[in-house]
């Protein structure tokens, strides 16, 4: 198992992850780290873990947009002529993501163990 240093904000975190994720896991700590300064001010400064949950919901404002194009952008047939619409996130793909995100935040909100 592989582990990494990420900073979100101005705070350092070591995180364990899987063998050959460790880029994933950079990009997207640093997708946390770019909205962390508007979180951090949405959340009137008073926690990192309030700041966190304003990523998250960032994030998951995001995503909903960028499904809402998904599912209201027309097929063009000559374009994919072989690909399939794509299905419309289900409930329990969402349910999944938040639980990820949430899961994510509670590794980042311990506290690292001096080296």
């Amino acid at each position: 198992m592989a582990e990494i240093l990420i900073k979100i904000g101005d705070r350092q975190h070591r995180i364990a992850c899987k063998d050959g994720t460790e880029d994933q896991i950079r990009r997207i700590s640093g997708m946390l780290d770019s909205r962390w300064p508007a979180a951090a001010r949405a959340s009137g400064g008073l926690s990192d873990e309030r700041s966190m949950l304003f990523v998250a919901l960032m994030l998951a404002d995001a995503l909903d947009e960028a499904e809402q194009r998904l599912a209201s952008a027309p097929i063009v047939a000559s374009a994919c002529p072989a690909a399939p619409p794509a299905p419309a996130a289900a409930p329990a793909d969402l349910d999944r993501l938040a639980n990820r995100l949430e899961a994510i935040a509670a590794a980042l909100e311990k506290p690292v163990p001096s080296a």
